[in-house]
């Protein structure tokens, strides 16, 4: 073959991954601090497994089911890890809307090992190379990797704070174009923590069916509702073809066991041809390891163990932020329905990452620059609610003494 220079030469790595992973100024500081043994107050903690929780003593007795010896390739997944899923719905149903319907069947649950996965299983099956798919904003920054690694653009569209976020329907029907393959949802929102209304599910819905969308709905966070309950979008009729995402990482508290779900929902002649689709896709990795999916069944019904312990602490912490908060007049609390994040509104004064840099130099307080959400550049920061109460209370008073000391420089 002949050799085209160097100067010819196409790139060696390719274009999906050739992104800027230098630090931002805030990591840089917050890791020099780190390294220097410096004091932290971090108010960013969201690793359930750090937090102090309790879990079962016999958490990990599943793992060694005998069963899980035998190799059993199934794309979907092993059945009875998939009728685990669809019992998670009937508890929901049950006890959050007994009027709605459930139509989930097991043959319609498809196992992988996070919701990454499954996001990147449906942008697949849904996407062409450049095609596009309409996200929220403010959002997790996480989406953008996902999106590229699959040859897919994602576009925002935007939620408004009226107390309370919402959707701005008008903005997201104009962001439309002949490239939408799909609108996603999380449901609760992260960072925001807003729940879709039955209300906007139904444009959602309606919006899909108008434009030959398909809906993704993340619900990771579906049960942790603080100021009210969520309900799930896997419940009651589906007149556009939907795909409902959550998995053990949030539902049980265990990141680390890699196991989540993706259930497809929708009419039948779309539902049929996407999930003789999405089994291909499935088969092709089979990325989902027996012994974790064996000891599914189990781990679901033991969720509410670490669910309540993690209800406690966000609405425990919840309510030191706001008495923390309740005399400042420059630091506010927007709303939260669900989650364990919370957003601030502070004054302006600084652009983008610079105040959470300052924050971190002057007191050592660890917080979420908003702009890595999708937030305006200025005047947001987002905090976790999951920190154990003690260091997210000194934490918090912290905060709120380096914010009024910088603000008045």
């Amino acid at each position: 073959m002949r050799d085209a220079g160097p100067s010819r030469r196409r790139p060696f790595f390719s274009a999906r991954t050739s992104w800027d992973t230098g630090e931002s100024p805030w990591s840089a500081v917050l890791a020099k601090r780190r390294r220097a043994g410096l004091p932290l107050y971090d108010l960013t903690v969201a690793n359930s497994t750090e937090c102090g929780f309790t879990y079962p003593d016999d958490l990990l007795g599943p793992l060694q089911d005998p069963h899980a010896l035998r190799y059993d390739a199934q794309p979907k997944g092993l059945l009875h890890a998939r009728e685990a899923v669809c019992v998670y719905y009937q508890d929901h149903q049950r006890l959050i809307a007994p009027a709605r319907s459930l139509s989930l069947a097991p043959d319609q649950v498809f196992l992988t090992t996070s919701t990454s996965e499954a996001y990147s299983f449906l942008f697949r099956l849904l996407c062409d190379p450049g095609d596009e798919v309409l996200i929220a904003q403010p959002s997790y920054p996480l989406f953008e990797y996902l999106a590229g690694l699959d040859d897919v653009r994602l576009v925002p569209y935007p939620l408004f704070y009226d107390y309370g976020w919402h959707i701005d329907f008008y903005r997201l029907r104009e962001q439309i174009t002949s490239r939408t393959r799909a609108i996603v949802v999380v449901h609760p929102n992260n960072p925001t923590g807003n729940f879709a209304s039955d209300e906007d599910r139904q444009k959602l819905e309606s919006i899909c069916v108008e434009f030959n969308l398909a809906l993704i709905v993340d619900e990771v966070f579906l049960d942790y509702g603080c100021d009210k309950q969520g309900c799930s979008f896997a419940l009651g009729e589906h007149s556009a073809l939907t795909f409902v995402m959550s998995g053990l990482s949030k539902i049980a508290g265990l990141p680390q066991m890699k196991l989540s779900w993706i259930s497809a929902l929708g009419p039948e002649h779309l539902l049929t041809q996407a999930m003789a689709r999405l089994e291909v896709i499935a088969d092709t990795f089979l990325s989902v390891s027996a012994p974790i999916q064996h000891a599914l069944p189990i781990w679901l019904k033991h969720r509410r163990h670490v669910q309540q312990q993690i209800r406690q602490r966000v609405a425990q912490n919840l309510a030191t932020l706001d008495r923390a908060l309740a005399g400042s007049r420059s630091v506010n609390r927007l709303a939260i329905e669900g989650g364990w994040y919370g957003v601030l509104r502070i004054p302006a004064l600084a652009e983008g990452e610079d105040f959470a840099v300052r924050l971190l130099e002057h007191a050592g307080v660890v917080v979420h620059p908003g702009v890595f959400f999708g937030l305006p550049d200025a005047g947001w920061l987002v905090v976790s609610l999951l920190a154990p109460a003690d260091d997210f209370a000194a934490g918090v008073q912290r905060l709120m003494r380096a914010t009024a000391e910088l603000l008045v420089d």
